[in-house]
């Protein structure tokens, strides 16, 4: 098959996509397909006629994820156009002629559903979600009313924008986090007054909204689903402070155990869980569902992920690997279920 691995972009996660972005394209390379990587916002300069032929390594450029996130404003330098809309020169017009697009996106502008709804209209088929549920699950307000609709256990919170006077008796620790963001980018923890101003000014510096929510002290963990089918629960265990940018992407930062050692009978409920939240926020083909259990044994839903990360370290592949599908099997299983 002819495949575009879309990945890059001008969001805080673009490092992290573009290392999803080489391993997926490395994967279906090896296994006999026309890939290329293409970062969906410098696009390519070169002629677009026989693209899918050309023996070229598209990875090359690739670097491993760093501790802090990129410079975006480099990055927008780096368009001859001076970065007049979104996607790149030709990327349209490539995928156009692809099979198909395995969106590598993380982030705005590519996990937000925008993406998708623009293929929808020039008929691009894609994987993952579509422009319904990736827009649900992005946003961490409507996704938070949806599990308190559906029942789903979440941590008590609150939305606000930026400017706005929320008078709310806030009980510390709490979370603060960017209301669109991924990649624990914008996230800290308040544990005072002070730490909650400083967070709050933080957040705000990826979005104009945020959600405030209860610190729930405890064991991390996430569930991915295929095709409306959980796979075995993974228990994140940092080193060092909680699951953030630097302990998801370093190597060796973080202790990653899959199956988790829990009772059965919470990982079942976690599966079923996150089972629930695949229904209820309209998701397709496949996603990632991220829970803390508090010291107490409680399960909370923390968030929905409509793109996981495919690096190295991330969680989707070391989950498919413990029921015997390989990272090259999980992204040809993604493929199957591509939205048309």
């Amino acid at each position: 098959m002819k495949i575009v691995v879309l990945a890059g972009g001008i969001s805080s996660e673009r490092d992290v996509s573009l290392s999803s972005g080489g391993m997926i394209y490395h994967a279906f390379r090896n296994r006999g397909h026309q890939a290329i990587l293409l970062d969906v916002y410098l696009g390519y300069e070169g002629d677009t006629e026989g693209i899918f032929e050309q023996n070229t390594d598209w990875a090359a450029q690739v670097s491993a994820v760093g501790e802090e996130c990129p410079d975006l404003e480099a990055i927008k330098k780096l368009r001859k156009d001076g970065g007049k809309g979104f996607f790149g020169p030709h990327v349209l017009e490539i995928c156009q002629k692809a099979d198909c697009v395995f969106l590598a996106l993380h982030g705005a502008n590519g996990e937000d559903g925008r993406i998708q709804a623009c293929f929808d209209l020039l008929d691009i088929p894609y994987t993952g979600a579509d422009f319904v549920g990736s827009c649900l699950a992005m946003d961490k307000g409507i996704t938070k009313d949806l599990f308190k609709a559906y029942g789903i256990p979440t941590p008590e919170g609150f939305r606000m924008k930026q400017g706005e006077d929320v008078k709310a008796n806030i009980q510390y620790p709490c979370i603060v986090k960017t209301c669109c963001g991924g990649s624990s980018i914008g996230v800290c923890i308040a544990n005072g007054p002070s730490e909650y101003e400083n967070a709050m000014e933080e957040a705000f510096r990826y979005g104009d909204e945020v959600v405030v929510e209860e610190y729930i002290k405890g064991r991390e963990f996430s569930v991915g689903v295929i095709d409306g089918k959980a796979l075995p629960v993974i228990e994140m265990a940092p080193k060092e402070g909680f699951y953030d940018y630097k302990n998801k992407y370093q190597a060796g930062s973080t202790v990653e155990t899959c199956p988790a050692q829990i009772p059965q009978e919470k990982g079942l409920r976690m599966q079923q869980i996150a089972e629930q939240v695949f229904e209820a926020l309209r998701l397709k083909s496949y996603a990632r569902m991220d829970f803390v259990m508090s010291v107490d044994g409680e399960i909370y839903c923390l968030e929905a992920n409509t793109l996981p990360g495919m690096t190295p370290t991330s969680l989707l592949p070391q989950e498919a690997a413990a029921v015997g599908m390989d990272f090259g099997q999980l992204c040809e299983r993604i493929l199957e279920l591509v939205h048309r």
